[in-house]
């Protein structure tokens, strides 16, 4: 596992959990762009993409695009 880790720090700069989290934010993103605010839900996106706890999810994405995930989907 620490070698895992230490490549993932030399290649790309960040640990295997924060890469995981960074693809799964990005498709969390996409989703939210393309859904209708009328009938797709913030929390059924990001539980679809594996983020169980909501709070943690909305810092994260918030620290990511500079916006909550509720303003993307209403724009």
């Amino acid at each position: 596992p620490r070698g895992v880790q230490y490549l993932f720090r030399r290649e790309i700069d960040c640990t295997p959990m924060e890469y995981v989290r960074r693809v799964r934010l990005e498709h969390v993103h996409t989703e939210l762009l393309g859904a209708d605010p009328e009938t797709a839900s913030v929390a059924a996106i990001a539980t679809r993409w594996g983020f169980a706890h909501k709070g943690r999810f909305a810092r994260h994405y918030r620290q990511t695009y500079g916006m909550s995930p509720h303003q993307t989907l209403s724009s």
